[in-house]
């Protein structure tokens, strides 16, 4: 769209400012030619004189979500939806929307009944992610084909600049999996392969499965996020055989990080187990980390637990998960780089980060997550009942922190019994550096 059409568009509004469908098009033709700021504008404009316009209220919406405004786009869009339940591009948007905020499950359910909508509608990308009925249940598929249907691959668009703090984290891996493929001579003179295994271990929310996802993001390798339900079958043999493909089908797409989210429910200590199936299903975990049928090179595995005290210990020998990080919640340093970058992009003012890092000692990624998102359903209200968006401001923050407290606090907890008294291989130390414990 050519500049001098949108400043023909931009004149006729001028002249007649109230004239409701001129400016939706010029909107609309401001969204096309990627002027997300100035079609969020005219959308607001419309919206004031035309308060329930379906159209203008998408169109808002789409602004938010190429400025990567999610929380806000959702909020505009599930107002929509209850004035048109099955306004099926609103439900596309919310859905796309709901992959990148990582709420899978919801956005599965919303798919589902896009396709109930329109049977015949299909989206490339999100099928990536959902396997739809229809797909499971094709008998034609030959082996490789159901390896792509039961993992995933993704390549993540974020990097270690997108994560807050994790400096000591982020060091460690770019020594275990990041030089290494950058100088694979270097490391090979030395006996070193590219690839292995990393177990991050830490209270719920300190932000393991965003670093796993950075490193495949900092590496441009292809990621695989894998869940216990996706491994796990009921009949004998086929979570052995689901495991299997799975570390074939990151073979075949090198380099490739695979990510286990709660390793420990998948490799539990053998020794307090009564199922021999659980067991075989660690043997074969263990045997696939090995390589020892297939070639392991330039596949990273990066493990994630809330309890380590629960890993079989043959998993941390060396060549499996022979670096084990403790990610602890972020400093204050850590905080308030991710508050920035939680807060980037959105309407804020006066905001001493650090002064509100002070207050938030022992908060995880998650819970700085949280009382933003608190804070800005707070300047929704206030803004749809002024008609103007409401910066958010350091005391609506502090605010925020009032509401929700630190969640790691039962963790550590815990922690310190195994830091203090089974800890003989010192795995726990960094435990109780961070607590301040001296044995």
């Amino acid at each position: 769209m050519s500049s001098e059409v949108i400043k023909q568009l931009q004149e006729a509004v001028q002249f007649s400012p109230e004239n409701v469908p001129l400016r939706l098009h010029l909107a609309q033709v401001l969204l096309q030619d990627f002027q997300y700021q100035q079609a969020e504008e005219q959308y607001r404009k419309v919206l004031e004189l035309s308060h329930d316009n379906i159209p203008a209220q998408l169109g808002l919406a789409r602004t938010f979500y190429h400025q990567q405004k999610y929380s806000v786009a959702i909020v505009v869009l599930e107002q929509l939806e209850h004035q048109d339940p099955d306004n099926f591009d609103a439900l596309l948007l919310h859905c796309r929307i709901l992959v990148k905020e990582n709420s899978l499950e919801a956005a599965r359910d919303m798919y589902q009944h896009l396709l109930q909508l329109n049977p015949g509608f299909r989206d490339e990308a999100l099928d990536g992610y959902f396997r739809m009925p229809q797909q499971q249940s094709s008998p034609s598929m030959d082996e490789e084909e159901e390896i792509e249907k039961i993992f995933t691959l993704e390549k993540p668009e974020i990097n270690f600049g997108d994560v807050g703090g994790m400096d000591r984290e982020k060091q460690e891996i770019d020594l275990k999996i990041i030089k290494p493929l950058q100088f694979p001579d270097l490391y090979k003179a030395y006996g070193k392969k590219a690839g292995g295994g990393i177990l991050l271990y830490g209270p719920p929310g300190c932000g393991k499965t965003y670093l796993a996802r950075a490193t495949a993001g900092q590496i441009q390798a292809e990621f695989i996020n894998v869940g216990i339900h996706d491994v796990l079958d009921m009949w004998i043999g086929n979570s052995e055989k689901n495991l299997h493909s799975l570390f074939e089908l990151a073979r075949q797409s090198k380099p490739c990080v695979l990510f286990f989210d709660e390793v420990d429910a998948l490799g539990a200590n053998r020794s307090s187990m009564r199922n021999s199936g659980a067991s075989h299903l660690i043997n074969q975990f263990l045997s696939e980390m090995d390589g020892i049928a297939a070639n392991n090179d330039n596949v990273l595995i990066i493990g994630a637990t809330n309890a380590p005290w629960s890993l079989d210990p043959a998993f941390r020998r060396p060549g499996r998960f022979d670096r084990i990080i403790f990610v602890a919640p972020p400093d204050q340093e850590g905080r308030e780089e991710i508050l920035r970058i939680q807060l980037r992009n959105k309407p804020v003012e006066d905001i001493d980060y650090r002064a509100v890092a002070k207050v938030t000692t022992g908060y995880s990624g998650a819970d700085l997550k949280a009382i933003v998102d608190l804070a800005i359903e707070d300047k929704l209200m206030e803004a749809l009942q002024k008609g103007v968006p409401q910066p958010i401001t350091q005391k609506d923050l502090i605010k925020a922190t009032k509401a929700h407290r630190a969640t790691t606090r039962e963790w550590f907890n815990t922690a310190r019994n195994y830091a203090l008294y089974s800890n003989e291989a010192g795995l726990y130390d960094d435990v109780l550096k961070y607590l301040d414990i001296k044995k």
